[in-house]
This record gives structure tokens, sequence and C-alpha cells, in this order.
């Protein structure tokens, strides 16, 4: 779990970002402006920063002097050009996400850094399942459970974005690498394997006419 703050002045995207950041067990803090931000940044520590550029009172790169070397920042904006991307970078962003953008991209690209700087577990534990994200091992109850490498690869995702929807789409994209052709039957059968392996066929849920969500209470 970390611990984020959101600098973004459009209340909708801040709130939405809030609440997908708590399904999939982080914290977090709001802010909607820049000289908010500043006075969050001065009393808290945070693992992450994700922070629109353009903002009320301090912009982005300016709030960027502000923000301790060691915690990595998400630049958010509709603001796509390479020159702001650059500017981003040079004033040690860690990455650079444009608007509008998918929330599971976001989601995919926070805990890639999180890993990365080590401000993020590796080990996620539910129902006597315990997994091993870093060595790719699986246990139930004690006991060592064998995996493909699909079958791995779906679950890894499915804790990722825990307590949220995923369609057999989405699913087929991130863990086969290829768009859907017309056939996602592969999805249905590695969900049941993954059910039956884990004795997880209350946390995996079916969502109707769409795909799958991998339930964890809060």
């Amino acid at each position: 779990m970390a611990h984020i703050l959101i600098v973004e002045d459009e209340k909708s995207i801040n709130d939405l970002i809030a609440m997908n950041l708590m399904l999939v067990g982080h914290t977090s803090e709001q802010a909607y402006d820049g000289d908010e931000a500043l006075e969050l940044l001065s009393k808290n520590t945070y693992s992450l920063i994700l922070m629109d550029i353009m903002l009320p009172g301090l912009d982005g790169f300016a709030l960027m002097k502000y923000v301790p070397k060691d915690t990595p920042v998400v630049f958010l904006t509709a603001m796509g050009n390479l020159t702001d991307r650059v500017k981003g970078f040079k004033l040690g962003a860690d990455d650079y996400i444009v608007k509008p953008f998918e929330t599971v991209e976001l989601l995919a690209r926070i805990e890639a850094i999180l890993r990365r700087t080590h401000r993020s577990s590796d080990i996620f534990t539910l129902d006597g399942t315990i997994v091993n994200l870093e060595s790719r091992v699986v246990t139930v109850d004690g006991n060592e459970i064998e995996l493909t490498l699909r079958e791995f690869e779906l679950l890894e995702i499915l804790i990722r974005n825990k307590n949220i929807a995923l369609s057999r789409e989405k699913l087929l994209k991130l863990a086969w690498e290829y768009d859907y052709l017309g056939e996602t039957r592969t999805v249905d059968v590695h969900i049941q394997r993954l059910r039956k392996k884990l004795n997880w066929d209350s946390r995996i849920k079916t969502v109707y006419k769409m795909g799958y969500r991998l339930e964890v209470d809060q």
C-alpha cells in the first residue's frame, strides 16, 4: 500500500483517481491547486505524487522544486507536446501521462514506479493464498501451487487492479498482449483455472456481460 498525493484542479478527475487508488488498496490526499499542494508537501511524506501541470497558483513545473528528490512524480496533463514532456523529465518527473487516460493504464504505471522505487509490497495475501509477485511463487494454505505463465500474468493483473471490473478484452490485451479478435473464451478458461487452483470461487467475481473482478475486503 502506498500513500499518494493527487494534485489536479478538475474535481471530477481528482475524485475518480482517489476512488480507484482506494479500490486497489492505496491511500491518498487531494489538492486542487498549486498552493494547496505546496502546503501538503511541507507537512507530509508521500510514496508518489500525481500532478497536473496547468494548475491555479503554482503550476506543476514550479511545484517540482518542492518535491523531495526521492519521491517519484507522474505528470497528468492535457498538454501532450514533446517540449512539455522533455521539460517534465528534466525537472525529475518519473512518468508522464496525457489526459484523457484509462484508469487501468494509470494504475499500471503507478505500480511499475512503486515497484521500481521499492515503495510497494510485492507480497499479496488473501484467504490463505500468498502471491509473491517478484519471485512468482504462489502458495495456498502453505502448499506451493504451480501456475502457467499466462495464469500468473492474468493473476497479477487481477491483483494490481483488485476491486476494479476488467473486461475480457482488456484482460486479453494485458495478459496476452494482443487486441480483441472476436474470441475471448481463453480468458474464461484461465479464470476458471485460477478459481480452482487458488480456492477463489467467491473472490474472482463475474461481471455480467463484461468480464471479471478480484474482490478484496477493504
